[in-house]
């Protein structure tokens, strides 16, 4: 009698192997891996994902954190494989830079002036080859910790109709209990915004529960928030342990152009940004980072849409794109922005009925200010002349002050700014 392997035997027991790993050799802190049993129907569901979303490198640098860095040729990279983006060139033409967009140095820099090592994978001085991009290597243990391989590196879209939804202005707690909970500012101006920009504070805040993420993060938002038309660009820094395995705050981008219910994902792990940038990997770890009454550390985002081609491009720090995602991805944002938010955000799932001890920005409430709260500063947005303005109308939101909250003012050295965060689960948040 003969056996039949949908995989071939010895792939198969790679992937049985790796199961094992993602069980036995996680950090102990948090159980990484929900999976105790793993099927070979879905291990071989994982292995013919992870063909389509790691593509061949030319190149791989590991990183001292244990990421494996692809660097893939630019032609070849997942972006182009959506079905919208076929006849797609990659923009050669370098996009117009807004109007009164400083130029400097790029990296994460320090309340000193300094710029140090700001991404985990530079540490020994590598780098991807010119005409290549740098990418995160997906694994099976990833995939594992997500509900399943069509829910790895997506948002629900319960979560987009309960966060977007609570957002509103005119509504701000129409939705309650979802589990996510926000310290953020957002415009109230006309309503025609073409990009946005801040400097982020950069923190590692814990994380009690594998499910939970605390993220601080730019939305670049248009369409309805009580539709399933939503449009949303994003990027900022995340801690997710269910996403990377680990506790280590990570650059991100995220898209949808459906309130979350079937487009976009994080970073590359579906196809539609487009990376151009051969230094910065996407979901890579950000270091050094803050410490409270110590060094601070922050990075600089910039969305912005290209009067010329339409696509929506980021900058990281002041001068380096680091690639865009194409106009035809969108419905709405085809044309303008009518919202932008900037803020913390986190997943408060009630573990042991008890509200989560999880922390957002520093784990410091705003009150407590430079040093130990996390903070943006200088928000700006882009208008319809493509230039860059202070955001002077801009309202702010926390649904539970108690836990996490935020203080907005404004001076000339850091423009519009707040201080947002706290701890989560404490005396006056039980």
């Amino acid at each position: 009698m003969k056996w039949f392997f949908p995989l071939p035997f010895w792939s198969l027991l790679a992937l049985l192997f790796l199961a094992f790993l993602s069980l036995k050799c996680e950090p102990t802190s948090l159980n990484y891996t929900k999976y105790t049993q793993v099927s070979s129907l879905r291990l071989e569901r994982i292995h013919k994902h992870l063909e389509r979303i790691n593509k061949p490198p030319l190149l791989t640098i590991q990183s001292p954190d244990g990421d494996m860095i692809d660097c893939v040729h630019k032609r070849k990279q997942p972006a182009l494989d959506h079905p919208l983006l076929k006849n797609h060139k990659i923009q050669k033409i370098p996009p117009e830079m807004p109007k009164g967009l400083k130029m400097a140095e790029t990296g994460v820099r320090g309340d000193n002036g300094n710029r140090s090592v700001w991404q985990m994978w530079h540490q020994k001085g590598q780098r991807c080859p010119k005409g290549t991009v740098p990418i995160r290597r997906s694994t099976a243990r990833d995939v594992l910790r997500a509900k399943s391989v069509y829910h790895f590196g997506k948002k629900s879209s319960r979560y987009a109709a309960a966060a977007t939804l609570s957002r509103r202005a005119d509504a701000p707690d129409v939705v309650s209990g979802n589990g996510h909970e926000h310290a953020i500012a957002y415009t109230t101006g006309s309503g025609e915004v073409y990009g946005a920009k801040a400097t982020i504070n950069v923190w590692d805040p814990s994380i009690e529960e594998v499910n939970e993420f605390s993220l601080s993060q730019v939305w670049i938002l248009s369409g309805s928030f009580d539709g399933s038309d939503l449009n949303s660009i994003e990027a900022g820094w995340q801690v997710s342990p269910e996403l990377y395995g680990d506790s280590r705050p990570r650059l991100f981008t995220y898209w949808t152009s459906d309130s979350y219910q079937a487009t976009g994902c994080y970073n590359l792990l579906c196809s539609g940004f487009i990376q151009t940038n051969s230094r910065i990997a996407i979901g890579a770890a950000i270091s050094p980072v803050s410490s409270a009454g110590g060094n601070q550390f922050d990075i600089t985002i910039t969305i912005w849409k290209d009067p010329k081609l339409g696509n929506w491009w980021m900058n990281f720090g002041d001068n380096t794109l680091v690639g865009y995602w194409p106009t035809e991805l969108f419905t709405h944002l085809t044309d303008r922005a009518t919202m932008v938010e900037w803020g913390g955000e986190v997943v408060n799932s009630r573990a042991n009925d008890e509200h989560t001890s999880t922390q957002m920005g520093s784990g410091h409430y705003a009150e407590a200010g430079f040093g130990k709260a996390s903070y943006f500063r200088n928000l700006e947005i882009v208008d319809s002349d493509n230039s860059l303005s202070s955001a002077r109308d801009i309202s702010t939101l926390a649904e539970n002050t108690n836990c996490y909250n935020i203080k907005s003012s404004y001076n000339n050295e850091w423009g519009t700014h707040f201080y947002y965060g706290g701890p989560g689960k404490s005396p006056q948040c039980p």
